[in-house]
């Protein structure tokens, strides 16, 4: 299963300065913190009643204080407000809807996909290059999502009819987890992802994997493509060079489906077991998901099962 505590650790120009701006604001209220809970403790200790004492002497103004405690808030508002506009500029990314994105991430219940120009399509897993900033939009086809790889970028709300746009981009290669950080169902805690930053060498290469027909079915396979089409799998889910999915938004695109780490946004491990959960009760797998019961036989399920598992 993908974690579900990822590090928040910065590896991005764009998390750094989110972290930069943190790190201020935190200094400051530590600073304010401690002067203030300074001047409590000093005043129990030095004006506690004792014995024998009448009442202080009540001061009812001071134009020096009042300029102090009203100049001192204003600088810190102030500083605050350079570094976090400069933060602004370097994190937002430029919201217009004509423009060409470098990749398209798509959020559903339960899941996301990322489309990139050349067609290749990534489900769970999402690719990107090291050290280079892409431009990436953020859709949703149902419900209102949220985008959000702590590592990496912001938080983006995937808004129906609305897209937005951020900047993905990682300093150094590796795994990064991400997940939907707006409730959107019964199964929002199972809509995870990862970020997975590559050499530029081994990121097109995959790229270009991607992008390739699966090897055509053989032996108990060749059913099991059969059967994807008479049992009208395909009106879910699409597989390159097999058709177009008729509903594009109800499930996942199977293309390279065995290669695969994860099922199900994260809450399963690719293995013949969960697959095979997963095409005879859908609703044991994930419960609240939108696949039907296939009502499959054990031999059909078989054969679509060694049919998927030739998907690489």
């Amino acid at each position: 299963m993908i974690s579900a505590g990822p590090t928040l650790s910065p590896h991005s120009p764009q998390t750094e300065a989110i972290a930069a701006v943190f790190s201020v604001v935190l200094w400051i209220a530590a600073v304010i913190f401690l002067v203030v809970a300074s001047g409590v403790a000093y005043c129990c200790l030095r004006y506690r009643a004792r014995a024998g004492t009448g009442e202080p002497r009540q001061l009812f103004g001071s134009r020096r204080l009042e300029i102090l405690w009203t100049v001192i808030p204003l600088v810190i508002v102030s500083v605050l407000f350079v570094i976090t506009v400069r933060a602004m500029v370097l994190i937002d990314a430029p919201q217009h809807g004509d423009q060409v994105a470098d990749l398209i991430v798509t959020g559903h219940q339960w899941w996301w996909d990322a489309r990139y120009p050349n067609g290749a399509i990534a489900t769970g897993d999402i690719h990107i290059p090291v050290g280079r900033r892409l431009l990436v939009r953020i859709e949703s086809m149902d419900v209102i999502h949220d985008f959000w790889a702590p590592e990496l970028a912001r938080k983006m709300d995937a808004v129906p009819g609305r897209p937005s746009y951020i900047w993905l981009e990682a300093d150094k290669p590796g795994l990064y987890s991400g997940a939907c950080s707006e409730f959107c169902g019964a199964q929002h805690a199972w809509m995870r992802f990862r970020v997975i930053a590559q050499s530029q060498t081994d990121f097109d290469e995959w790229l270009w994997r991607e992008t390739q027909l699966p090897p055509k079915p053989t032996g108990a396979a060749v059913e099991g493509a059969s059967l994807f089409r008479t049992k009208k799998c395909g009106e879910c889910h699409s597989i390159t060079g097999v058709g177009a999915a008729i509903k594009t938004n109800a499930g996942p695109d199977l293309t390279h489906i065995a290669s695969r780490e994860f099922l199900g946004g994260g809450i399963a491990r690719n293995t013949p077991v969960a697959l095979a959960l997963w095409l005879m009760d859908p609703q044991g797998a994930k419960p609240g998901n939108r696949m039907p019961d296939t009502l499959l036989s054990t031999t059909e399920r078989n054969a679509l099962l060694a049919y998927l598992e030739s998907l690489k």
